[in-house]
């Protein structure tokens, strides 16, 4: 089963089993829906209800109704599978791995994903390590098959030693 991160099950609301999750998942509103299964430390839990309430996204879950049934749950990750979010597109950790190419010049494989406020930062393991905003101006394409990315090189934004 292919597991997508959406986030972190940071705390318990009130007594009756709902969760407060952390989540930045760019397709979240997908994943939080009722009925949907959220898997959370290798188990499968099914939405009940879910909500927003200032930054956390709450939710409850089906035969869970008590703190207690949930406490064991708190700090950790929440995962949901592809198969049922069923998206359509490029997820950011499909580019985890993927080679980066300049033209023909191999420049590195990412390694990770830095999130700012603005645009996410794609860090570039090669001869040296550094980082190049995801956005059109620096990404010509993405080829998931190929396991490529082709950059636009910016003179200066990258140092040549």
């Amino acid at each position: 089963m292919d597991l997508i991160y959406i986030g972190k099950l940071v705390n318990t609301h009130g007594i009756k089993g709902e969760v407060r999750i952390i989540s930045n998942f760019k397709y979240k509103k997908d994943a939080f829906k009722t009925g949907n299964t959220l898997i959370i430390n290798n188990d499968k839990l099914v939405i009940n209800t879910y909500r927003t309430h200032k930054n956390y996204d709450m939710i409850t879950f089906q035969g869970i109704n008590d703190i207690n049934d949930i406490l064991k749950y708190k700090g950790s990750n929440v995962y949901i599978s592809r198969e049922e979010l069923n998206i359509n597109g490029i997820l950011e950790q499909d580019l985890i791995g993927l080679e980066v190419y300049d033209k023909d010049k191999y420049m590195g494989k990412v390694v990770d994903i830095y999130k700012t406020k603005k645009d996410d930062l794609l860090v570039i393991d090669g001869i040296n390590k550094h980082m190049i905003p995801n956005i059109p101006a620096f990404i010509k394409k993405i080829d998931i098959d190929n396991n490529k990315i082709e950059i636009k090189y910016i003179k200066g934004f990258v140092d040549e030693d």
